[in-house]
């Protein structure tokens, strides 16, 4: 529930000065003329038309407006909302035995919340009428159980706040249109009344039966829009995950797989799309064609009612202005009934996610105050409340300032137990109780996109001096020689420029620098080399570290480390199957069973070695470190971020070009013919009425009228039902452009990200991407079409109007030709502001998205540092950039109203002072006529300037999305020059000087590599942190391309060929194991080759099959996004079985065992050893003990081969490999005897 959140409803408080300070909205205390007409706004149109508008030239936020002072507003409503609605289930309940659950309402909460202000704007729309006749969903995501986050993914969640809550922003501009609409209708047909009488019934009963019909239209349509949206979610959750993983794609050639999959569920949402536009259709008929139905049939049965009623002029044309209003509330209503359909939706779906279950503060005793750290009684925990228990009957005490071990094999409930003191999982039974603050450094490193120093500080003020020995002590001081700016350097998102034993070293650092009491650490250790790790152990975790006398509880694969634990915890099975020190686990060895299956023999005698080694090594550095200063990141990956790039200047006619041509150019002419030939309809009809009143004026016999009036009202109505058809023909062509539009710029658009090089998606941030695929496709989905359609009727109306006035009065044509000088002077000296805010509205956009995504990854740490509060905070800041770009937006819209209004009113005033002026040398009919369409033509050129400036402005979408076409894409997937089908069929490897960078203005990443493997060798490649292991299997790949050389396969030079005739040839178990949701078939045979059994097989051989076979759906289990329902060992396990489905002559290892225990560890190498045994191996490794068995070591350094050459001679040579392996503890003989294995 929202009001178990502590302090939700904090104080929020934004500095003001500076900048911030002199570009404050002088709104407020401009005068009442300057605020009626906008002109305190006039300084901003002025600036842009000069030169391009920046960021820092817009006006602030009010600070009433601001998301400081607005959502702690909301959330007071909404928290009184869900007490109230407790109560009122409380008492159904006392009535009722199975009351129905009733969700809390969102609605009443944001009316409650902006009530005054839609009050205030409700009195100015009634006179104006009569005249003229928005971010808890990041709160809220902060708080979300680990249940309710497997319901809503990241994707959806994302859906939510960039579709959904725009949607209620949308309706705010049209939300008068509810009341204000029906208002004009009835204000229209009583004045109708005074002139027809009761004729007018007539047309009052046509709306009665066609607005009910188009009602159940709408109700089609919102469950239309609702399945859409679902599918939107979807298209999202799998977009994302692509973008996240787009690195594994692309080594595994999957672009075209996944792409088919994307394509698949847009097709979906396209068809559902292209349902509701013709529903859409069938009421814009309907409507458009209310005013002629309503005005044929009022005049027949006016008619009808008395034989002397003739049609005059006055009659007539005053008839004709009142249709003329009735039509503009008439058309409006289809928009607005759809927008209200749609924030239906949007609401009910906002309400499910505010409404889903929150983790319980109450899980976890936080205030204790006994003896111990942590004490856990009978406790059992699961992921879900109604799923099995994950970890069982847990009974165990942690003292203060222990430093505890917790082991076992991979799926044994190690990170669970960590998740479990957090608060993470659901407690079914038992007790809790931890005392004092918590420090999480969790498996997979989570990185900010903000400078090395603030991922290390985390919010917290900087003491220079303990930040330098926090550095010191996680062996950062080498790499911040090496970053650009030091400490200062931009990390990227998920840390992508700095590798990944760096990013677990920053993510140690941070939890050290917190100064917490007590420190969970998940298995840091796993992902840095030996000599790293030792130092790490050392100065940071162990006795005489930094975390010395703090609580530390470690879970480590590292079984080297064990006999320095206070205690040592040993999970089996999700139980804890042995607690006590080293000493006291070896004496009951004999009699444990489970202790054998956790540590080998191997690996307790080799253990006592190593410690000892460590302890008498008092070296202070390496001596290879002390003869050559090596850099520790690789140079190739010394960027930064980048900054989404804001064009300038108007919207090139090819981006618009472009639309039309994915509009298709039949369907462009034949909208041109439809649109045309409705307006001239409409023309006729109106030069028919005139033509009638004309004759009935002149007519003298009563007998001859009675004649001629039923064959005029025929042809009246013939031509109402030509228009018609001419209005639904181009609503259907329309549609049909709009849709072969939005189908081509969406396949576009992915072809060309999914054909970008790894490099961009590692300096350009995935909001920035999603931004497009999200605001921008839905501009073109459901606007830009729209905008035309009406730009294009308004563009003929106003034509026909003026070609009608003219006709009527020619010296109309003196004032007609400076007015529209004028319209088309407001309209560029305003676009050229519009259109620049648009684009800053839309770069503000993608830091939204981009920080809401990096949150919701990193939730589990925010929340165990207790940093839910200022994460809130950083989100207000960045939603508040956006709305500063959308408040000026808003305003410059209203700016252009107020003086389109007032030259439209001058274009009547002339046109009536001519009319008056003729006096009676022009007929009655004729000034009538030029009247009613002086009175049309307001509207018809205010809409217009705004369609005209709308199409500009949201142009700027196909502009975004086009953006990347032009980028520099990778090689193409295939080329003339194809491999024979049995390539590689040696495995013979060759690299001659090769060299690559990451980019063109950056140093060599890898100099001068030369080397060659036999067929069927197995390689080992080892370096520090940073030496280009990583880079070198990426050049394999040609995920980095060459700078010079080049890299032979079995007689083929790799750059002649495609990609994916290249990467479906080889074959690599990455770093980082990447699981998409979905189940473990698809994740594992996502392009359904493999039978069944085939699956079964290779889950057997990577020691997966038992788990698999334990749960409810097998195969078909469900993965969840990330693949957090699985552990980390285990998403290695099962990249290891792709790796053996997809077996190829070649493959790469690319430190696949990081995160699995020794054990199943060497149960793996011997698979890999049986099953690849006439492969070409290629193993880059941290854990020495999975190399040493190889038939030659590869040893990089800074980018170079320093030694290749086979493990015992390199021992022997005792050069950089010898310092490693005796810093792992590894001697010559211990080498040799796991040879001989």
């Amino acid at each position: 529930m929202l009001c178990s959140q502590p302090n939700w409803g904090g104080s929020y408080q934004r500095v003001r000065g500076g900048l911030d300070a002199q570009k404050c909205s002088p709104e407020k205390s401009a005068s009442f003329f300057s605020k009626v007409t906008y002109s305190w706004f006039s300084r901003v149109i002025t600036l842009g038309y000069k030169r391009p508008l920046e960021r820092e030239d817009l006006f602030e936020l009010n600070e009433s407006d601001s998301s400081y002072t607005v959502c702690p507003i909301f959330e007071k409503q909404w928290r009184k909302e869900v007490l109230r609605n407790q109560e009122r289930q409380k008492v159904k309940a006392s009535f009722y035995k199975e009351a129905h659950t009733k969700k809390p309402s969102l609605l009443y909460a944001l009316w409650n919340t902006f009530k005054s202000v839609l009050i205030q704007v409700a009195v100015f729309k009634v006179v104006a009428d009569i005249l003229s006749f928005t971010s808890p969903l990041i709160m809220k995501a902060l708080l979300l159980s680990n249940v309710s986050r497997q319901k809503f993914s990241t994707g959806e969640i994302i859906n939510l706040m960039s579709a959904d809550a725009q949607q209620l922003m949308d309706l705010t501009a049209n939300l008068n249109l509810l009341w204000s609409a029906p208002f004009q209708i009835l204000m229209a047909i009583y004045l109708l009344w005074q002139e027809l009488g009761p004729a007018v019934l007539a047309g009052v009963a046509v709306l009665v039966f066609v607005i009910p019909i188009n009602a159940l239209a709408a109700t089609k349509i919102k469950k239309l829009k609702k399945s859409q949206r679902k599918n939107k979610d979807k298209q999202i959750k799998l977009l994302k995950e692509i973008l996240h993983g787009i690195k594994i794609l692309k080594l595994y050639a999957w672009e075209p797989s996944y792409k088919n999959k994307i394509i698949k569920i847009r097709d979906q949402e396209l068809e559902f799309q292209e349902s509701a536009r013709y529903l859409t259709v069938f009421s814009m008929l309907t409507l458009t064609c209310i005013p002629f139905l309503v005005s044929l049939a009022t005049f027949c049965v006016y008619f009808l009612l008395d034989e002397g009623n003739i049609l005059t002029a006055t009659k007539v044309f005053t008839s004709m202005s009142l249709f003329n209003i009735l039509r503009i509330p008439l058309f409006e209503l289809p928009t607005v009934i759809s927008t209200v359909v749609q924030t239906k939706i949007s609401l009910g779906r906002l309400e499910d996610f505010l409404h889903t279950e929150e983790l319980l503060p109450q899980n976890i005793e936080t205030n204790y105050i006994g003896d111990h750290a942590i004490e856990f009684t009978d406790a059992s925990f699961s992921w879900d409340k109604t799923g099995m228990p994950v970890l069982k009957d847990l009974n165990i005490k942690i003292p203060e300032g222990a430093l505890v071990a917790v082991v076992g094999q991979v799926g044994s409930g190690k990170s669970s137990m960590l998740s479990a003191i957090l608060g993470e999982m659901e407690k079914l039974t038992g007790v809790v109780q931890r005392k004092g603050s918590v420090a999480y450094v969790s498996q997979q490193a989570w990185i900010q996109n903000c400078i090395l120093q603030e991922n290390i500080l985390f919010g917290s003020f900087m003491k220079k001096e303990f930040y330098e020995q926090v550095l010191e002590a996680c062996a950062l001081l080498p790499d911040l020689e090496q970053l650009p700016k030091g400490d200062q350097t931009e990390i990227g998102e998920r840390g992508v420029n700095i590798s990944g034993g760096q990013q677990h070293r920053v993510s140690l650092a941070r939890a050290v620098y917190s100064g917490a009491d007590i420190y969970l650490l998940d298995d840091p250790l796993s992902a840095v080399d030996v000599h790293v790790g030792k130092q790490l152990f050392e100065k940071v975790i162990g006795s005489l570290g930094l975390l010395k006398n703090k609580t530390r509880i470690l879970v480590t694969h590292n079984l080297t480390l064990l006999p320095q634990m206070d205690l040592i915890v040993v999970m089996e099975s999700g139980r804890i199957a042995q607690v006590g020190t080293y000493q006291e686990l070896l004496s009951k060895t004999r009699n444990l069973t489970n202790l054998h299956q956790v540590i080998s023999e191997e690996e307790k005698a080799h253990a006592l070695k190593r410690v000892s080694a460590v302890n008498s090594r008092t070296r202070p550095k390496d001596k290879i470190l002390e003869q050559k200063p090596r850099p520790s990141l690789d140079q190739g990956k010394q960027f930064s971020m980048k900054k989404e790039k804001i064009p300038v200047g108007g919207v090139k006619f090819s981006i618009i070009l472009q639309y039309l041509q994915a509009f298709g150019w039949l369907w462009v002419w034949l909208t041109m013919v439809t649109y045309l030939g409705q307006n001239l309809v409409g023309i006729g009809q109106n030069l028919w009425l005139s033509a009638w009143a004309k004759e009935a004026k002149n007519m003298t016999d009563f007998t001859e009228w009675k004649q001629i009036r039923s064959n005029k009202l025929n042809i009246y109505g013939l031509l109402g039902l030509i228009k018609g058809l001419f209005v639904c023909s181009g609503a259907y062509v329309i549609t049909r452009g709009s849709l072969a539009a939005s189908r081509t710029m969406y396949v576009q658009l992915l072809n060309n990200v999914l054909h970008l090089p790894i490099q961009f998606f590692e300096t350009n941030s995935t909001g920035q991407i999603i931004s497009r695929f999200t605001k921008d496709i839905f501009i073109i989905d459901m606007r830009l079409h729209y905008y035309l359609r009406l730009w294009v009727n308004c563009t003929l109306d106003v034509i026909g109007t003026i070609l009608v006035i003219v006709g009527a009065l020619p010296l109309f044509i003196l004032g007609i030709i400076p007015l529209v000088f004028f319209y088309f002077s407001i309209q560029r000296y305003y676009v050229a502001s519009s259109r620049q805010i648009r684009r800053l509205t839309g770069a503000s956009r993608s830091p939204v998205i981009s920080h809401f995504s990096e949150t919701l990854s990193g939730v589990s740490t925010i929340r165990a540092f207790g940093h839910q509060q200022r994460f809130i905070q950083q989100y207000k800041e960045v939603v508040n950039e956006n709305l500063v770009c959308f408040y000026n937006n808003v305003i410059s819209n209203r700016w252009l109203s107020v003086r389109l209004e007032f030259l439209g009113n001058l274009m009547v005033l002339f046109a009536a002072l001519l009319a008056v002026l003729a006096g009676n040398s022009i007929d009655s009919a004729t000034v009538g006529l030029s009247i009613s369409y002086a009175l049309n033509i307001t509207h018809s050129l205010n809409f217009w300037v705004k369609k005209a400036c709308e199409i500009e402005t949201n142009a700027v979408a196909v502009e975004r999305v086009c953006e990347y076409e032009n980028m520099d894409k990778e090689a193409p997937w295939i080329m003339s020059r194809r491999p024979p089908l049995q390539w590689p069929n040696k495995g013979v490897v060759e690299f001659i000087n090769y060299q690559a960078r990451y980019r063109d203005d950056l140093g060599l990443a890898l100099q001068d590599i030369t080397f060659k493997t036999h067929g069927e060798e197995k390689i080992g490649i080892v370096g520090r942190t940073g030496a280009g292991k990583s880079t070198l299997s990426n050049c394999l790949f040609r995920i980095v391309e060459r700078a010079g050389g080049k890299i032979i396969i079995d007689g083929i030079d790799i750059s002649t060929i495609g990609l994916h005739d290249l990467r479906g040839k080889l074959n690599i178990i990455p770093q980082h194991p990447v699981l998409f949701s979905g189940t473990l078939k698809m994740n594992l045979d996502p392009l359904n080759k493999y039978s069944d059994s085939k699956l079964w097989e290779v889950l057997e051989l990577c020691h997966l099959k038992e788990f698999v076979q334990s749960l409810p759906e097998k195969l078909l289990h469900e993965i969840s996004e990330g693949g957090e329902n699985l552990s980390m060992g285990q998403r290695q396990l099962v990249c290891l079985a792709r790796a053996l489905l997809r077996k190829t002559k070649i493959l790469i290892l690319d430190e696949a065992t990081a995160s699995i225990d020794f054990e199943t560890d060497k149960l793996v190498q011997t698979t890999i050893r049986k099953e690849f045994s006439d492969c070409t191996i290629l193993t880059i490794a941290h854990r020495l003990q999975s190399i040493i068995d190889s038939d030659r070591v590869l040893v990089l350094d800074s980018g170079s081969i320093v030694e290749f050459e086979a493990p015992q001679n390199l021992i022997r040579q005792k050069g950089l490999f010898y310092e490693m392996t005796t810093d792992a503890g590894i001697t010559q003989e211990s080498g040799t005897e796991k040879k001989l294995l």
